[in-house]
Order: C-alpha cells, then structure tokens, then sequence
C-alpha cells in the first residue's frame, strides 16, 4: 500500500469512495467538478498500484488554518492503520506548507483525538470554514464535533 498524491486517473475512485459513506450520511458528498476544482487537496492509498482503497483532503482555510476533509477508507479496508496514515500524511503536508493548525469536523471524534486532535467549539473556527455545511443534510443542525490539531 502506498500513500500519494490524486491523480485526474484517481477521479471516479475518488468520487465514489467519498459519495458512498455520503450517501450512508458520514461525509459530505462531492460532485465530479468539485474534485476536478480541488484535485490538489486530495491524497489516496492505493493497493499494489491497482486500485484506490482510501482517500483524504486537505483545504488550506486562512494564513494559519486548514481543514481535513473526506477521509475514507473502504471499508474491507478499515482498521488496519490506512486511515492513520491518510491523515498523518495531510498533517505533513500541512506543516510543509507552515501552516499551525488543522481542524476538522467530524462524526467520529475518538479517531481523531488518537492522532492529537482536541475538541474545540465549533464557534472558534472562522466562519469562512462554514461554506460547505451549506451542502449538509443536517445543516443547521449540525451533528460533528470540531476537533484541532496544533502543529507548531
């Protein structure tokens, strides 16, 4: 298994990947033009070279601040580290970039405070972050928690 950057080739994958835990209503979905727009914020797990098993975003938000967003991992796949790595692999690239702190919003808090997140309220975020939550079903009533990672 290796850990890369998207590719245009990775796009369906993508796409299907992160719309089916959207359609169970654990991510946002994503059109096709959205993820062609944001290719770059994007890296995958792949199997041997064959096919995309996990997928992860990173959104630079502010001068300081960026997002993990659509973490998923197939789920024959879950358990076993990958999406560890998918966000290790966000959080590294973040901190190449100088960026001090990543957040992201969540149903599954406890994954993330394993990696060093922290809970935070959700009105500490700018309010810039809050665009997509446009697209959510349970908007304004949202059900994830907020969780921070200080990088510096």
């Amino acid at each position: 298994m290796s850990i890369r950057k998207a590719r245009i080739s990775d796009i369906n994958a993508i796409h299907k990947l992160i719309n089916d835990f959207a359609q169970k209503g654990h991510l946002l979905p994503r059109s096709l033009s959205e993820l062609y727009d944001h290719l770059r914020d994007y890296v995958v797990i792949e199997r041997a070279g064959q096919s995309i098993i996990g997928v992860c975003g990173l959104r630079i938000c502010w001068e300081d601040l960026a997002e993990i967003k659509s973490l998923a991992v197939a789920p024959e796949f879950q358990g076993k580290g990958y999406g560890r790595r998918l966000v290790e692999a966000s959080v590294q690239e973040a901190r190449e970039y100088g960026i001090g702190k990543v957040f992201t919003l969540t149903y599954i808090p406890g994954f993330f405070v394993k990696l060093g997140f922290e809970e935070i309220e959700k009105s500490e975020l700018p309010q810039k972050i809050w665009a997509d939550c446009l697209k959510c079903p349970h908007f304004p009533n949202c059900k994830e928690t907020a969780l921070i990672k200080y990088l510096c």
